[in-house]
């Protein structure tokens, strides 16, 4: 009851008192997660047995748009336009903050899990979706719907979406390669098995060459002709001159030389994972980061009057249809309910991991935020910079850890935990919303 009592009495006093701002605050907080709901419910009756206009093929469909080219022209146009050079240094702590909001979320999943003891062989899982938040696409969405009131307390709609969104954007290339390196480590079945308890098959090679004539096998046979042909060519005179032999035998060593080179580097990609690093949403990062930066770049693409500025603007139409489409395929996706996933892992488990995602992992954020203000990381004054860093570790576990726990043989289970997280988080972001408008005005 104190507790309650003196975040109240914090926030009257941060707002110069009387219960409208508190009310004020709570309304800031409230709508933007009563928008979210809203679309989500919509999403979820366009995917219901009852209308069927969004089933599940559908949602498959809407999401590789969203993720290949909504999602993507929204960061370009929107980080393009507000970065530059200075600002880039300015902003190091927003990669900084996901790289540390992933290490405190990991321990505590790894406490949470050292206490709880999920079923084999689920302890890692449990730390992973601990750990892994959305610092994507659930904070867009909530910047989007928190920047659209006139009266928001960022001030100016049109510079707190464009500032909100690049401070999103900024840190999303950190996210993916956390993602597909360190998650999709951590998620690896046990050695030999399977996630639902069976073995691995490992099936003996088979020849694919099939046998010839006198029982000799093809490879057999091949040698046969190799030597036969080695012998008719030693047998016959030399009919060209030794230096273009050379040559030959120089440009057959380069080729093969080069051609072990390509196949180096493409093992060394594939062992890197670059192919699932370099996703739309990277690509469109970078491009806005080596775009907005150089001023040349900047005013012949992304300015008002630049030449080519038609290309930014179209971008910026279709990165505004991303939030809509991007709810309306969560809320669909709840229509199936969490599946046989929770009777794998179990309600101990499932509930520890939603309680520590939602609970734990933002108060550690919270005093990583509070830590680096002090030792002067975050840039004076500016409201947004800290917000953004403070939403990305009170966002639900990520919908991308769910793709990677498909590719590993968890998705199940990762289904129903990304059900039961974004049905709780609506309760719980409104809670972290108001505390942190609170303590920032």
């Amino acid at each position: 009851m104190g507790m309650e009592r003196s975040l109240l009495e914090k926030m009257i006093e941060a707002q110069g008192g009387g219960g409208e701002s508190i009310l004020a605050t709570l309304k800031y907080a409230i709508l933007p997660i009563a928008k979210v709901f809203t679309m989500c419910f919509m999403g979820f009756l366009m995917a219901s047995k009852h209308v069927n206009i969004l089933p599940a093929h559908g949602r498959k469909l809407l999401n590789g748009l969203v993720f290949s080219l909504l999602l993507p022209c929204l960061i370009f146009s929107q980080l393009g336009r507000a970065i530059t050079y200075e600002k880039m240094l300015q902003w190091w702590f927003i990669p900084a903050n996901v790289v540390l909001g992933t290490i405190s979320g990991s321990l505590i999943g790894l406490i949470v899990a050292l206490i709880i003891r999920p079923p084999y062989p689920y302890f890692k899982f449990t730390i992973i979706h601990i750990g892994i938040g959305n610092i994507g696409n659930i904070p867009l969405v909530l910047i989007a719907a928190l920047c659209r009131d006139p009266s928001n307390p960022f001030g100016d709609s049109d510079k707190c979406s464009q500032d909100g969104n690049a401070y999103i954007s900024f840190g999303q290339w950190v996210g993916a390669i956390i993602l597909y390196t360190y998650v999709f480590k951590m998620l690896a079945p046990p050695p030999g098995r399977s996630f639902d308890g069976n073995e691995d098959e490992k099936q003996l090679p088979v020849s694919r060459s099939p046998p010839i004539e006198n029982g000799t096998s093809a490879a057999e046979g091949d040698s046969v002709v190799s030597n036969k042909a080695s012998i008719e060519n030693s047998a016959a005179p030399e009919s060209e001159p030794l230096l273009q032999s050379t040559i030959e035998t120089l440009t057959a060593t380069n080729w093969f030389s080069s051609k072990s080179i390509i196949s180096m580097l493409q093992k060394v990609a594939e062992k890197l994972k670059l192919k699932q690093i370099f996703q739309p949403p990277i690509i469109a990062s970078v491009l806005a980061i080596v775009i907005g930066v150089v001023p040349f770049l900047k005013k012949l693409v992304l300015t008002d009057d630049a030449p080519f500025f038609f290309f930014t603007d179209s971008c910026l139409i279709l990165g505004e249809a991303m939030i809509p489409c991007i709810l309306l395929a969560l809320g669909g996706n709840l229509v199936d309910g969490p599946g046989v996933g929770s009777k794998r892992l179990g309600l101990r488990t499932t509930a520890s991991i939603i309680f520590a995602r939602l609970t734990f992992v933002p108060l550690a954020g919270l005093g990583i935020v509070t830590l680096a203000d002090k030792f002067g990381f975050i840039p004076e004054g500016d409201k947004m910079f800290k917000f953004v860093l403070l939403l990305q570790h009170s966002m639900p576990t990520s919908v991308l850890s769910g793709a990677v726990a498909n590719l590993r043989g968890c998705g199940k289970e990762s289904a129903a935990i990304l059900f039961w997280v974004h049905i709780f988080a609506v309760f719980s972001m409104a809670g972290w919303i108001i505390l942190f408008l609170s303590i920032l005005f």
